[in-house]
């Protein structure tokens, strides 16, 4: 089970784009994450015009080592750890260090 997953709010800890928030748009791997409006770079594309491709400069989202980056807890308004925790009923859910609430309940 993954600390950080897809669709959490995050924020970023370290690194050119520290203290921005986006959330979580896709995994690479078990190391990188894909997180909306960070790590924005140019790049230069070439026309193609099989693909119906124009060319130019476009902004493109790169991937973010998942260490850079720490799961957004709203209630306190900081970036914060996460933890593990097994319930009565079995389920395993990830749970906020700081403050013992759940990740996921809505």
């Amino acid at each position: 089970m993954e600390k950080i997953r897809k669709g959490d709010d995050v924020i970023v800890i370290a690194g050119r784009d520290k203290g921005k928030r986006g959330s979580v748009l896709r995994r690479i791997d078990g190391t990188h994450v894909v997180v909306e409006g960070v790590n924005t770079v140019k790049k230069h594309t070439k026309p193609n015009p099989m693909k119906g491709q124009t060319g130019g400069v476009v902004d493109k989202t790169m991937p973010i080592d998942v260490s850079n980056v720490a799961i957004f807890n709203p209630s306190t308004q900081k970036a914060d750890r996460v933890g593990f925790k097994v319930l009565d009923d079995s389920r395993k859910v990830r749970i906020f260090r700081s403050t013992g609430a759940e990740v996921d309940a809505k």
